[in-house]
């Protein structure tokens, strides 16, 4: 029944696999136990749901341990792989597509399929070098694709082929190594039209697109992007719309307000879609679970049922007399653990219901602080910039204004961000940290009569430092850097962060503006958010201001005492 629903149902596919994992356990085939979890995380992966299937993945690995059935160990690894990209944690993405490839060495010494297993090697290889282009190791990807293309692989499966193809001609592309990437990327598109891939043929559009773009070919940049999008709306290929109206936002002058709106659309409806379904399935496990503890309840009071009226039937054989007054005493009793039966699920039913309150309220108020300390600030910077710039009509200042207006969509991309996942913190894995900070400071002159300077300790090496320190200290330095644009009126504002010993840091924020009585004044929001972010380091946070002296904010932590 699952497998009916995989493409036309997800949710009932979903329910189905869950039922057929609960039989499975009950009859100890963890195999199959595991095969349902993979079925699940499957489905998960491709309705963008990907740290749930990453959990999924996780459980059924875990059932696979001393599980002799190596291909689906191979499509385990390989999912976990897919789904850790999407999750831009490409080096653990990277191991798991390795494991995967082991298992293929396994499949060998079985006498499996070779074909089979040669289509899973190239598959695997093209995982792999999709992650060395994503970290910008394209030497690495180049390498490896150049081994796999042979005449046997464009003989017997040519889409295999065409793929392999396309993505060496995309990582020579990303090297600044353009001979014959044109041609590669012209043969692969013939090949997957051929076949009639539709799918296929709007990558290798895009990727043509892009290549005439490194070409400074305009015209044909524009023609292949736009035959790309048709056919990604043609087979509501939501991810590829989006590229594909990005990129011609950026290339097609003329047009590009119209694209940037068409993006904008396609970008809420998807917003919406995910807002939709991001609990659908995690529903259908609790649902399930629900009705099954009431079926258990239904079943112990209807066992009951069953023996007592067993007992009265044999006591009327018996003594009618006797009989009759049991039964008057078994009725009596059974109406007693019907009651408790029934405040005992009362119970239950409130404590889940004062768990679920208190769980909304957690989440509320780590809503609330990301969006003040991250959204929010960036909001007033445009807000400030915007105001500035309304006034003016020159073709530079209105240049200006369209770069805040895109501005605002990467704050509508953080908003969608921090709704996914409030632990998230992909924005520091990507970026050095310094750059972050030093960026944060620059934009700071366009928007404030403060000159702010930033002052770096050459010692710290940022990349060992977990990023849980490096979110913290990048918030409160917004903060900070808010509440003295408002109130300060400061000329100067050093920022400054040193190490102190071998694993303490410390964080200084100096200005020279009118400060303020810290007894008298009620602290607002963005004092306690700073606060509270240096306790939950375990650190110490302290504020030396006067009236008319200036202010300074020092944090200092112990970045080994948390775990």
């Amino acid at each position: 029944m699952g497998d009916c629903y995989e493409n036309s149902k997800k949710d009932s596919a979903y329910f189905y696999y869950l039922q057929a994992q609960k039989l499975y356990a009950k009859v100890h085939d963890y195999d199959n136990v595991g095969r349902m979890l993979f079925n699940k995380a499957h489905i998960l992966f491709y309705d963008g749901n990907y740290i749930e299937c990453e959990v999924e993945v996780s459980k059924a690995l875990q059932y696979f341990k001393k599980s002799t059935n190596h291909q689906l160990i191979y499509s385990c690894n390989t999912l976990m792989g897919n789904c850790l990209e999407k999750l831009a944690n490409y080096d653990a993405a990277l191991l798991y597509h390795k494991l995967a490839l082991s298992e293929l060495e396994k499949m060998k010494i079985n006498d499996k399929d070779r074909d089979e297993i040669n289509n899973y090697n190239v598959t695997s290889t093209i995982n792999i070098c999709n992650l060395y282009d994503l970290k910008g190791e394209f030497p690495k990807s180049i390498k490896k694709l150049q081994s796999l293309l042979s005449k046997d692989l464009k003989k017997k499966w040519p889409r295999l082929y065409a793929n392999v193809l396309s993505n060496l001609a995309y990582s020579k592309m990303k090297n600044e190594d353009y001979e014959n990437v044109g041609l590669m990327f012209f043969e692969s598109l013939k090949i997957v039209e051929n076949i009639g891939i539709e799918s296929d043929v709007l990558y290798k559009k895009i990727h043509i697109g892009e290549f005439f773009l490194t070409q400074k070919d305009s015209v044909k940049a524009i023609q292949s992007l736009k035959e790309a999008n048709q056919l990604a709306v043609k087979i509501k290929n939501s991810n590829e719309i989006l590229a594909s109206f990005k990129l011609l936002s950026e290339l097609d002058k003329k047009n590009r307000f119209f694209y940037a709106n068409e993006y904008i659309k396609v970008s809420d409806s998807i917003n919406t879609v995910q807002k939709n379904t991001h609990n659908k399935y995690a529903r259908i496990e609790y649902e399930t679970s629900r009705i099954e503890d009431e079926n258990k309840v239904l079943t112990k009071n209807n066992f009951y049922i069953l023996i007592i009226s067993f007992g009265l039937i044999l006591l009327l054989v018996i003594f009618f007399v006797l009989r009759y007054l049991r039964y008057k005493n078994k009725e009596l009793q059974f109406l007693q653990q019907q009651q408790k039966a029934n405040e005992e699920i009362y119970l239950l039913l409130t404590e889940q219901h004062e768990k679920i309150n208190i769980a909304k309220e957690n989440e509320k108020a780590k809503i609330a602080k990301e969006l003040h300390d991250g959204v929010m600030n960036k909001i007033y910077g445009v807000r400030m910039n915007l105001g500035f710039f309304n006034s003016k009509i020159d073709e530079k200042i209105i240049e200006k204004r369209k770069e805040y207006i895109f501005e605002l969509q990467n704050i509508e991309n953080e908003i969608r961000t921090i709704s996914h996942d409030l632990s998230r913190s992909s924005f520091l894995e990507a970026n050095d940290f310094n750059v972050l900070l030093s960026s944060l400071i620059e934009n700071q002159k366009d928007i404030s009569n403060t000159q702010f300077k930033y002052l770096n300790d050459e010692t710290i090496e940022w990349s060992t430092i977990q990023n849980i320190y490096k979110i913290n200290l990048y918030r409160i330095i917004q903060e900070a850097i808010l509440n003295i644009n408002k109130y300060a009126n400061a000329k100067n504002c050093d920022v400054k962060i040193q190490r102190e010993d071998s694993n303490l840091l410390k964080l200084s924020i100096t200005d020279n503006g009118e400060g303020f009585d810290v007894k008298a004044k009620k602290n607002g929001i963005g004092l306690s958010n700073m606060e509270e972010r240096a306790n939950s380091l375990k650190g110490q946070f302290n504020i030396e201001t006067k009236i008319g002296k200036g202010t300074k904010i020092e944090v200092i932590f112990n970045f080994l005492t948390l775990s």
